[in-house]
């Protein structure tokens, strides 16, 4: 918790129970929603709290040290705009939260108790539960640069360089339905198959409008364009759907060069020896190329 006020702080002594918690959810497309356990609509900051919309007092647990804060948070899928189908589509993944206590007498009178993230989300039949994860978290992630083979990068960004608006971004309609993983896609000529594997869908209409799904294979057909994806879509799809099919790019160096004339900004090592080269040894005849010993 953070410095409680002293105005807030002279509340609390008098043992009066004139507090409610406030959430504030802000998905990462921008659309934010206020939640709060008390029976009135609270305001403060320029934002509106909705009173029992969506989420129920929930206790943080929070550690020393750097580990990270744990929460839960329990809501009825009732709330103005906050659907299940969104819930499953994917909107709220990574969503950004932050918890207020509030003097509900006073709204300008509060103390933030947490800040942070949603992690796993589970669903039940009429509630969903979800797991708070502070900023502690950001401090788990790895630091630097891996000597691996393959390239680092994301395709597109500042350090790869390659512009996917080129020859990598592609507008399409659904034609056809097998699964909830295997899409039918309007035709993309003049690309062979396997050119969007490893790569994206970016769904621009329908229950799946701003999220993103992964790609496993790419199949180009005479007409159409056959999509295999990582995980099924969580929201509905239907024929029409519009969506862009991002080029995929599977980070070995072979790929760069001929797929994408990029090598100088190839961010990987792909000379570097494999495993096998630390049990080779010195001999006479043939090569210390790294590789299996048998090869002589």
């Amino acid at each position: 918790m953070r410095d409680i006020p002293e105005n807030f702080q002279t509340m609390l002594d008098t043992g009066a129970t004139t507090v409610c918690r406030c959430w504030l959810l802000k998905r990462r497309d921008g659309v934010s929603y206020g939640f709060t356990d008390h029976d009135r609509d609270i305001s403060f900051d320029g934002q509106v709290f909705q009173a029992g919309s969506g989420m129920d007092a929930s206790a943080l647990e929070s550690s020393t040290g750097l580990a990270v804060d744990n929460g839960q948070a329990v809501g009825a899928l009732s709330a103005i705009g906050l659907t299940d189908a969104d819930i499953l589509a994917g909107k709220y993944d990574r969503a950004e939260v932050q918890q207020w206590l509030v003097d509900w007498r006073n709204p300008a009178s509060h103390v933030q108790l947490f800040r942070g993230f949603l992690g796993e989300i589970r669903r039940g039949s009429s509630a969903f539960e979800v797991e708070l994860r502070s900023m502690a978290e950001l401090l788990n992630q790895p630091m630097g640069r891996g000597y691996v083979p393959t390239c680092d990068r994301i395709l597109g960004d500042s350090k790869c360089g390659h512009d996917l608006e080129l020859d990598g971004v592609f507008a399409v309609d659904v034609v056809e339905l097998d699964d909830a993983r295997r899409i039918v896609f309007a035709a993309v000529t003049g690309k062979e198959s396997g050119w969007f594997s490893s790569g994206y869908v970016r769904w621009l209409s329908g229950e799946n409008a701003g999220v993103t799904s992964l790609i496993k294979v790419d199949n180009a057909r005479l007409d159409q364009r056959e999509i295999e994806l990582w995980e099924e879509v969580r929201g509905q799809v239907n024929i029409g759907d519009s969506a862009e099919l991002i080029v995929g790019c599977d980070k070995r160096v072979e790929t760069c060069v001929a797929k994408f004339d990029n090598f100088l900004n190839f961010r990987g090592f792909p000379h570097i020896p494999g495993e096998d080269w630390v049990s080779d040894f010195p001999r006479q005849d043939g090569q210390n190329t790294g590789g299996s010993l048998n090869n002589g």
